[in-house]
């Protein structure tokens, strides 16, 4: 009598360790595809970024490579060093000027292309795509080197302005043309990726809601801005976010262009960073790095804080 009861009570508890085990061997499995990645992001990722952060809080410099735990620690020294720095200020307030201007305009051109393609160029739309999408994936060198060609004293642009009787000026060698020029060439790389977010935006916003308005009376730019951008906002917030973020870093225009001349008047913070990397100020450069990371970080909240409630 006593026998059922006890062969059930142990049934029941094997019953209970089966759904334990499974979860065990589970776990121990997902941890076991993890691991690669795990392995990848600490060698590459995680530990460099904390030796970096030890780093500019030291004198670390190219001589001291062969005894590196012999250099002195300097806490925040090399952060205040490079905020007396006029070049390194200097390299702040350019980089701002490119995202300031570059990010509106690079905004505009894309939402401009992809409302033309939405709206009036649709059986040849692939062909436009591909032709406004080609600068994002064309090679940066050979395009900057077009570009230099371009807009030197005898190039494509002055003799272009000297045949209807303008005399061209020195672009790249200008210090107040030398900027623009820079974010000209960012530009032209970058639309094509707004486009496409944009133009991915437009195909998700329904068009009974454009059809009941034009039932009611509502012109073709009064649906554009009471319908179509408030609906675009989310893209908006997208499109704002990473353009910035890819601007604040900016390298390839500014050092394939002009190395940051004339008289550092294109220098960004990230060829800054790079320069004094060049020069074994390895201290100076990785606290660079972190100021930059620093305002990275600090736009982005801005605009998710500014954008996210329209979105």
């Amino acid at each position: 009598m006593t026998a059922g009861p006890l062969v059930a009570s142990l049934g029941a508890s094997r019953s209970r360790r089966r759904p334990r085990r499974l979860a065990s061997h589970q776990t121990a499995s997902a941890w076991l595809l993890l691991a690669p990645f795990v392995v990848i992001f600490l060698l590459f990722t995680a530990i460099p970024i904390v030796a970096s952060l030890g780093i500019s809080l030291t004198d670390l410099q190219g001589a001291d490579l062969r005894t590196p735990f012999n250099v002195d620690f300097t806490g925040l020294k090399n952060y205040v060093d490079l905020f007396k720095s006029a070049q390194f200020v200097g390299s702040i307030g350019n980089t701002f000027y490119f995202v300031l201007v570059g990010v509106p305009v690079t905004m505009i051109i894309g939402f401009l292309l992809a409302v033309v393609l939405n709206n009036a160029v649709r059986r040849a739309r692939p062909v436009f795509r591909a032709i406004f999408y080609a600068p994002v994936v064309a090679n940066v060198v050979s395009v900057a080197l077009i570009w230099q060609y371009a807009f030197n004293d005898a190039g494509t642009v002055n003799t272009a302005l000297k045949a209807i009787g303008i005399p061209g000026p020195d672009w790249l060698g200008d210090t107040h043309l030398a900027m623009p020029v820079v974010i000209a060439l960012g530009v032209w790389r970058n639309f094509g990726t707004a486009m496409l977010l944009f133009l991915a935006g437009l195909q998700g916003v329904p068009q009974d809601v454009h059809e009941a308005a034009a039932i009611d009376g509502a012109g073709w730019w009064r649906r554009l801005f009471s319908i179509t951008v408030p609906l675009l906002m989310p893209t908006i917030l997208l499109v704002s976010v990473l353009l910035s973020v890819f601007y604040l870093q900016v390298f390839d225009e500014p050092y394939l262009l002009t190395k940051g001349g004339p008289l550092n008047s294109t220098e960004s913070m990230s060829l800054y960073t790079y320069q004094q990397f060049g020069f074994g100020n390895f201290g100076t450069s990785s606290a660079a790095s972190f100021i930059l990371l620093l305002i990275v970080a600090l736009v982005s909240v801005i605009q998710f804080r500014l954008l996210r409630p329209r979105a």
